[in-house]
């Protein structure tokens, strides 16, 4: 039998995962939002929204790392893989904005959810619970109560091609998975730092030659006003700020309550709207932040007989992660 330790919602970490949880929703929110206004704008050039955030990291994380001479405790290449597959994910998510709704993309965004509980249970050999899976789904009931709100607010604008937008966004979100995945396994096996400065310096490589092949033609166009420049400098600024919480939030309480988290921007979209847009919202919308957020708290709450076998449980997922650095440290590979 299953029962409910109701006493764990007070412990430290899970108060900490709980509101830098949110605090990345908020920014993810942010990113959205200027994001879309840029693609209101015309511009049509997604990797370059996401080049100076990297550029960002390198300098700052780069910097520490140079400061501190620091050794390198994983390959380089697992770095630059993991930069290639974010790198791809925002440009396929920003690229979703000129095609569907921002309504769209922040709840097709749900699909990394299922995709990091797939491979954490493969890679990582996590395990969940019935009440970590009971928060998953409460959570996805709150994010379907935002769809019928849309649809009965019928406010949920379409979008110059939705399914191709749509589909945009399912890659984008299936990217990230692997990406946030990759992480926890990095930042658990190997330095916070070492991954910023590396996520910050390979991404900037990459970006940079994915926007000089596709889109010099494009920022050629872009009229350079006031306001273009400063929702360029807005998203840089925010997308650090995100990668940085990012690896804290992931280092405390995994990939999957990161995912969980982000949830709650579609409510944060909400708030926006109502105070900043002045725009009328559905009921159903505040039902939603509800019973998303209660999913989050029984997610981050620990079932009592969890307990007895968390400590083998911990040593297997350390087990499997030190195994993979080892198969990377062997001869020939």
């Amino acid at each position: 039998m299953v029962c409910f330790n109701f006493n764990e919602i007070k412990t430290k970490k899970t108060l900490i995962g709980l509101g830098l949880g949110q605090i990345i929703s908020l920014l993810s929110t942010l990113v959205s939002f200027t994001a879309s206004e840029i693609a209101r704008k015309g511009i049509s050039a997604p990797t370059s929204q996401s080049f100076l955030g990297y550029v960002s990291l390198a300098i700052v994380y780069g910097g520490i790392m140079l400061y501190r001479r620091s050794t390198i405790k994983v390959k380089w290449y697992n770095y630059f893989l993991l930069a290639f597959v974010d790198v791809e994910a925002n440009f396929l998510v920003v690229k979703a904005y000129q095609n569907t709704s921002m309504t769209s993309v922040m709840l097709l965004d749900c699909w990394a959810i299922p995709c990091v509980l797939v491979l954490t249970w493969v890679f990582l050999n996590t395990r969940y619970r019935l009440m970590k899976i009971s928060g998953v789904v409460i959570c996805i009931v709150g994010v379907v109560m935002v769809v019928f709100s849309d649809v009965h607010a019928g406010d949920r604008a379409g979008g110059s091609n939705p399914v191709k937008g749509d589909f945009l966004v399912i890659a984008g979100a299936s990217l990230y998975a692997v990406s946030n995945v990759t992480e926890e396994f990095l930042v658990k096996n190997a330095d916070m730092i070492e991954l910023m400065s590396f996520l910050g310096l390979f991404g900037t490589i990459i970006a940079a030659i994915q926007i000089s092949i596709f889109e010099r033609g494009a920022l050629r166009d872009i009229h350079w006003t006031t306001e273009a420049i400063l929702l360029y400098i807005g998203v840089a600024l925010a997308l650090f700020m995100f990668y940085s919480l990012i690896t804290v939030l992931i280092m405390i309480n995994g990939a999957t309550m990161f995912n969980l988290s982000l949830l709650t921007s579609d409510m944060w979209a909400v708030l926006i709207r109502t105070f900043g847009y002045h725009e009328k919202v559905d009921w159903l919308y505040f039902l939603a932040f509800a019973t998303t957020s209660t999913g989050l708290i029984i997610y981050s709450m620990k079932e009592k007989d969890q307990e007895e076998h968390r400590t083998a449980e911990v040593v297997d997922e350390e087990a499997v992660q030190r195994k993979l650095l080892d198969e990377d440290d062997e001869p020939g590979t």
